[in-house]
């Protein structure tokens, strides 16, 4: 492969710099209360800098690939943190950004492609599943360092619920994407580590993963105990329930706003 095509399948997709570029002046838009209708930017803000995360996602992957031997990565145009090219474009962003408008839940999205028979070693194959979620981890630690950093000083109310409810989606998609179970990547944090016959007896139900989880939130008992564990966890990084809820709301701008998150703000 030249340098030039190696720079090429590197070189940033102006598809995500146009989100990027959408992230930044939403931001902007909510935190100077620009917007004649805030909630409407919020929603944009939100949504595109979930996008930006996703692709994130997806680049970490990709890159830890890259380096584990999986040389393929850089024609596929994994590198370029374009969407549109990911194995699965529906799963990987389309139902993520569904399923934040319905529920308020980050959705773990999948996937870039990568040939495993490629690289050698259980402990790479094992590093480049946890790259995925490793990234939302340090995304959640980026949006709610004005929390725990005690410098909310200066920072719109509007923003910071926006930030609040942003780092609610990094969390659960952290948590989610690494319980082990077939399909997501916590499973291929461990799948090394089994046995043949075990792999083999788990492959069928592997594109069932994701729906087995999202059904089990459903049930009321699991989704509050999965709430619950969320919200401790942002209540030790200095955010509140309650800015996650008012970022929510104003997130939602077609519905009727809730009175108490408009007064704080």
């Amino acid at each position: 492969m030249s340098s030039a095509t190696a720079r090429s399948d590197r070189r940033i997709s102006p598809v995500f710099l146009g989100i990027a570029a959408v992230t930044a002046v939403s931001g902007w838009a909510v935190w100077t209360d620009f917007a004649e209708q805030p909630g409407f930017a919020t929603f944009l803000f939100v949504t595109a800098a979930w996008v930006v995360s996703l692709c994130l996602h997806e680049y970490a992957h990709a890159r830890t690939a890259l380096h584990s031997g999986d040389i393929s990565i850089g024609a596929k145009g994994y590198l370029t943190l374009n969407p549109l090219l990911y194995t699965h474009a529906l799963l990987s962003i389309v139902l993520p950004v569904l399923f934040v408008i319905m529920g308020g839940i980050g959705l773990p999205g999948g996937a870039v492609f990568i040939e495993r028979g490629r690289i050698r070693g259980r402990w790479r194959h094992s590093l480049i599943s946890a790259a995925g979620p490793l990234t939302n981890v340090l995304f959640a630690l980026v949006c709610t360092a004005p929390f725990w950093l005690d410098a909310l000083d200066g920072v719109p109310v509007a923003f910071r619920y926006a930030l609040g409810f942003l780092a609610l989606l990094q969390v659960t998609a952290a948590i989610l994407n690494s319980v082990p179970v077939p399909g997501l990547d916590g499973y291929g944090v461990i799948e090394p580590w089994l046995s043949h016959r075990v792999r083999r007896a788990v492959e069928p139900v592997a594109p069932f993963g994701l729906i087995a989880v999202f059904a089990l939130l459903w049930v009321p008992e699991v989704n509050e105990a999965f709430f619950d564990a969320v919200d401790a966890l942002l209540r030790s990084l200095g955010v509140s329930e309650f800015e996650t809820y008012c970022g929510l709301d104003a997130y939602r701008f077609w519905q009727t706003q809730n009175p108490v998150c408009a007064m704080n703000g």
